[in-house]
């Protein structure tokens, strides 16, 4: 069986202070967030719904309830390149931690976990992901100890793209069906593991991962709100005027044909831009930030092809 440095990047315990700071970072995600958290607490931890149903509807028989009990621990997070979507299922581990009081192990799938076409090779590997995750759940389940297991899969087309696609490989269509396999055995299994897939491109997924995620999360360009609350974020302690604030909201949205400008953008490629043009000698100038906001370009948004 492989090794856990064979399958995960090294694994993470939550919260800790990079991706806390990364969590926070992430504004005008507060829906997102919140129907995150909610739906991780309860696939988590489903005890908590029993206990909230007898509080709240005491001596009712729920049927509601009922639909919760099968469903699959697996999320999907769609979107544009830079919308925030692995940045979010890398650190919400950190509010899940607070919310359960408990710790939160984030696990990272390998890329290489898809093998090197041998027959066979990638859905062995996939499995032993599955056993490895669920072997350290089920042995922390019910002491002090336990813990919540996320396990994050990255550019997730590239390992569970729709077995329809005609010149998909045989060795990917059995990885697929790998994967599927290890989703349907933790739903209903009460193991506190949550599966998250973040993808550029929904539309290759296979329709058989997408109809069991209990959520698909959309991770869009940001809009007017959002992009004035990362901006003044960012820039917080800088002296800038307000209108320049106003000013950049406008220079970083959509304009005609283009697209605005993604949170990673304005976070990463257009406020260090700005430190660095006046890195080592003079501040940073309202009139010298507008001007390399308008200069920058968005990236380009990712065409999905099927």
């Amino acid at each position: 069986m492989s090794t856990q440095d064979d399958l995960f990047h090294p694994v993470v315990e939550l919260p800790e202070p990079v991706r806390q700071a990364r969590y926070d970072r992430l504004v005008g995600l507060d829906d997102v967030k919140l129907r995150l958290r909610k739906e991780a607490m309860l696939l988590a931890t489903p005890d908590r719904l029993q206990a909230w149903a007898a509080t709240h509807h005491p001596g009712s028989e729920l049927a509601a309830l009922d639909l919760f009990t099968d469903r699959a621990p697996l999320f999907v997070f769609a979107g544009d390149v830079g919308s925030g979507k692995s940045a979010l299922a890398e650190s919400f581990g950190c509010d899940l931690a607070d919310q359960l009081d408990l710790p939160v192990l984030l696990y990272r799938l390998k890329l290489s976990t898809r093998g090197s076409g041998l027959v066979g090779e990638m859905t062995t590997l996939i499995g032993d992901a599955f056993t490895h995750l669920k072997a350290q759940a089920a042995a922390r389940t019910g002491d002090r100890a336990r813990r919540v297991l996320v396990f994050v899969v990255d550019e997730a087309d590239a390992l569970v793209q729709s077995r329809e696609a005609q010149q998909m490989h045989h060795e990917d269509r059995a990885g697929v069906d790998a994967f599927l396999a290890g989703v349907d055995s933790l739903a209903g299994a009460g193991l506190p593991v949550l599966v998250v897939l973040c993808t550029n491109r929904p539309g290759t997924l296979d329709p058989a991962v997408m109809r069991r995620a209990a959520t698909t999360f959309t991770f869009t360009r940001p809009a007017t709100e959002q992009r004035r609350a990362l901006l003044t974020g960012a820039l917080q302690g800088l002296g800038l005027r307000p209108d320049t604030i106003e000013k950049l909201v406008e220079l970083t949205g959509p304009n005609g044909s283009r697209a605005g400008f993604t949170s990673s953008d304005i976070t990463q490629r257009l406020v260090p831009a700005a430190v660095l043009d006046a890195f080592p000698d003079r501040s940073v100038r309202d009139e010298r930030l507008l001007t390399i906001a308008a200069e920058l370009t968005p990236s380009p948004v990712f065409a999905e092809q099927n």
